[in-house]
C-alpha cells in the first residue's frame, strides 16, 4: 500500500499586538455623598414622623410619610450600585 503524503503544517504566526487603549475611568465621587445624604434624609423623614406623632413632615400625607422615608433609603441603595 502506498503512504501518504505528510502535510506540513504553517508556522504559527500569533496576531498582531493590539495596542493598549486608554480606558479612561468617570470619576464617581458623587457616589458615596449622595447615597449617605439619601439614608440620612430618609431616616430623618421617619424619625421626624414618630416624633410629631404624625405632624410633620407633610400632615396630608398621613402614614404614607413612612413610605416616602423609606423611597429615600431605597434611592440610597439604588445609587450604591454605581459605586466602585
Amino acid at each position: 500500500m502506498p503512504k501518504s503524503r505528510i502535510r506540513k503544517k504553517a508556522d504559527f504566526t500569533p496576531p498582531p499586538a493590539k495596542q493598549a487603549t486608554n480606558i479612561k475611568l468617570t470619576s464617581r465621587s458623587w457616589v458615596a455623598p449622595v447615597m449617605l445624604a439619601l439614608f440620612l434624609i430618609g431616616l430623618a423623614w421617619i424619625v421626624v414622623f414618630y416624633v410629631t406623632d404624625g405632624d410633620l413632615p407633610i400632615d396630608s400625607l398621613g402614614n404614607w410619610n413612612i413610605v416616602v422615608g423609606f423611597g429615600f433609603i431605597a434611592g440610597g441603595f439604588g445609587v450604591s450600585t454605581q459605586w466602585k
